[in-house]
């Protein structure tokens, strides 16, 4: 690990970094903090007591208009893939910009079509036809119209502890009472139990815990819809949930199953996609199977407005019978964003990379949890990592006051990460996938400080 300043003052030190911030000469921070609560809608909350205010950022590390520098290892909520401001994407989307911006897909564009067939390489089996639209709710909302239309049913089963999306027919979908408005939405959509094996009834040292998990959606089909369904709409690790991976075998019965009752398999790749488990390009083949629709976003772009619905032929095609549009899907400024950032992914290893420093961080969270009584949990995939924190680990007592304090200190030692769970005691860590070994052994330096003081 990376070497700290004094005794005394014991302190985590980040590791060197080439870049140099550019002279932040804008409004103040007392400024913009008041425009922002004047103007801005008070739904559109922010972290942290004091709120960072982030004005450059370089591959894995941002800066303050102060000029200080913070280790990203949220990744703007799993959204920077490839790194802040990355000079290929960069490049890219400049060069488009002052080219054409604007087109809609109403005309013919290369640009498009060009990404289209390259996002279509990437994924297995017949999943071929790509709709673009703007964000990871859109991208929900598409495909739960396609389940319907491809299979004329109705009802959808969902996971509970799942997050899908904001969006009214998102928010459906969703299981988490706090992003769950007192509105009408949730008209044929049921919650299955989810496949947690930390705090569910089958734990992972139950083999037959996916079948046992995935029995519960033949349940709730027996009882709760006419016996035909839609569609299954699942997380391939639930991302706002906790960081919360399946138990080997659930996906594949969970398929099983849905497929019998005529619905169709709807993997959501928002956060797990994009090399970022490190063991897969997409979440859903840890699992072994094969979706009919693939929902993705965040990392598509590298914090570009982009996400897109890969589908089968057969089911793209139920969108022909009527007139279905989207004036910014495939824009051609996003579509050229999006290929440069598949094309840094794989010219520069970042799935493999994903693997070895998730696999690096995942053994330094264990050898703290060994150390810090209040870590219950430690979980995840490649560089898509969630450290839950508890009061007591037999009764596991979510310690959500505690994952405040240690949320808050971290980002005081200089490192940005996210929170989750329903109780939000869970922190998450999801990285730029362009992270170095000494910037994991400086997020393990600092969250063993942090919980050490807390």
């Amino acid at each position: 690990m990376t070497t700290t300043s004094s005794a005394a003052n014991a302190r985590p030190t980040l590791p060197p970094c080439a870049h140099q911030p550019k002279p932040y000469r804008g409004p103040s921070y007392e400024a913009v903090l008041a425009q922002r609560r004047q103007y801005v809608n008070p739904g559109i909350f922010l972290y942290y007591k004091r709120p960072i205010m982030v004005v450059e950022g370089a591959m894995q590390y941002v800066w303050d208009e102060t000029g200080r520098r913070y280790l990203d290892a949220f990744g703007g909520i799993v959204t920077v893939s490839v790194g802040h401001c990355h000079p290929e994407v960069t490049h890219a989307a400049t060069a488009q910009l002052s080219t054409i911006a604007h087109t809609t897909t109403i005309y013919l564009n290369p640009v498009l079509g060009d990404y289209a067939a390259a996002l279509a390489a990437k994924m297995p089996g017949d999943l071929k036809c790509v709709y673009f639209v703007n964000s990871g709710s859109e991208a929900n909302d598409l495909a739960m119209l396609m389940a319907r239309l491809s299979t004329g049913n109705y009802d959808l089963i969902a996971l509970r502890n799942g997050y899908h999306g904001g969006v009214a027919s998102a928010m459906a979908l969703t299981a988490h009472g706090t992003w769950k408005f007192n509105y009408p939405h949730a008209f044929g959509v049921h919650h299955a139990l989810a496949p947690d094996t930390y705090r569910g009834p089958w734990g992972r040292n139950d083999p037959d815990a996916g079948r046992k998990y995935a029995g519960d959606i033949q349940d709730l089909i027996r009882t709760a819809t006419p016996g035909k369904v839609a569609g299954f709409f699942a997380e391939s690790i639930q991302g706002v949930g906790g960081v919360v991976v399946f138990p080997d075998g659930y996906l594949r019965e969970a398929y099983r199953i849905v497929r019998e009752a005529g619905g169709v398999c709807v993997a959501d790749e928002v956060q797990a996609g994009f090399g970022r488990t490190g063991t897969h390009y997409w979440g859903f083949e840890s699992q072994g199977v094969i979706p009919d629709i693939v929902t993705m976003a965040k990392s598509i772009g590298n914090g570009a407005p982009l996400a897109a619905v890969v589908t089968t032929p057969r089911i793209a095609q139920t969108l022909t019978s009527r007139i279905h549009f989207n004036t910014f899907g495939g824009n051609p400024v996003s579509c050229a964003i999006g290929k440069a950032v598949l094309d840094v992914i794989d010219r520069d290893g970042l799935q493999a990379r994903a693997l070895e420093l998730g696999n690096h961080l995942l053994a330094g969270l264990r050898r703290l949890m060994d150390k810090h009584p209040a870590i219950g949990d430690v979980r995840g995939s490649g560089l898509m990592i969630g450290v839950e924190l508890v009061k007591d680990r037999a009764t596991k007592e979510p310690a959500k006051e505690l994952t405040a304090q240690v949320f808050e200190r971290v980002k005081e030692l200089g490192a940005l990460i996210g929170k989750g769970g329903l109780t939000g005691n869970i922190l998450r860590i999801t990285p730029p996938m362009c992270i170095t070994r000494a910037d994991v052994d400086f997020l393990l330096e600092v969250l063993d400080l942090a919980l050490g003081e807390a």
